[in-house]
């Protein structure tokens, strides 16, 4: 009878968690359709939102399904895209890629993603504080929406942002002087071995933006999960969410 009751519990908490998140499809200005996941808060439309943007050969599931579902018991709205650069890294499926018959687009080509990403929810009555969030080469973009859309972003979170020739014409320098929103950029220790990440780091901090560094740690939004890092994470979820109740409110 127990274990009667248990599969019961299990099954009717599943089934609310499903109910609390939606598939999404919106069209970006260049005509590109984008799928992504919603994932509602109990606090409805007025919580805080935070749209989530993955790392070059990822996708929305793959990435940031553990981290979506820790973000959703804090207390917010989620929206996690699969951008039209992407892929599989994670084990998931890049719905967006997917649909596009495997057309190639370079990194910057993405920003009409993130962009079309912020419309979406808003059209769609989320009126909350609003968070942008990237994960390496959307890292590097969120400084490009958070310059280009400051009325409407409340924060900022680069993980391991990227740089170099593929974003030469959207690197994350090129906006930090037009940015109003707080920022926090976030790096594994084990990065700082490389030259252009201590320049970039050290020309965050001399711009004002708050730095974290992860370690042990892993590149990306991965540094906040256990699996992938190999260890507890919960110090830099700690930074992590410190810094959004700090930026959209508790």
């Amino acid at each position: 009878m127990f274990r009667l009751v248990l599969a019961g519990v299990l099954m009717f908490c599943s089934l609310i968690a499903m109910a609390a998140t939606d598939e999404v499809r919106f069209e970006t200005r260049d005509g590109i359709a984008v799928l992504g996941d919603l994932y509602r808060s109990a606090d409805g439309r007025a919580a805080p939102i935070i749209l989530l943007f993955h790392q070059a050969g990822g996708d929305a599931q793959g990435e940031y399904a553990e981290i979506a579902s820790r973000l959703v018991d804090s207390g917010y709205n989620v929206l996690a895209i699969d951008q039209r650069s992407g892929g599989d890294r994670f084990g998931g499926i890049n719905r967006t890629l997917q649909a596009l018959g495997g057309e190639k687009f370079g990194y910057c080509d993405v920003y009409p993603d993130l962009e079309a990403a912020l419309e979406f929810v808003r059209a769609d009555g989320f009126d909350g504080p609003l968070a942008v969030w990237g994960s390496s080469y959307s890292a590097a973009l969120v400084f490009q929406l958070g310059a280009k859309k400051s009325e409407e972003i409340s924060a900022i979170l680069a993980f391991s942002p990227a740089s170099g020739a593929p974003l030469a014409n959207c690197d994350a320098q090129q906006f930090i002087d037009d940015l109003s929103a707080p920022v926090l950029a976030l790096r594994p220790r084990k990065e700082f071995e490389i030259d252009s990440v201590r320049q970039q780091m050290n020309r965050f901090e001399e711009s004002g933006i708050r730095t974290y560094v992860s370690d042990p740690g892993v590149h990306g939004s991965s540094m906040l999960v256990d699996e992938r890092v190999g260890a507890p994470t919960e110090e830099t979820w700690t930074v992590v969410l410190e810094f959004l109740r700090e930026s959209l409110g508790d």
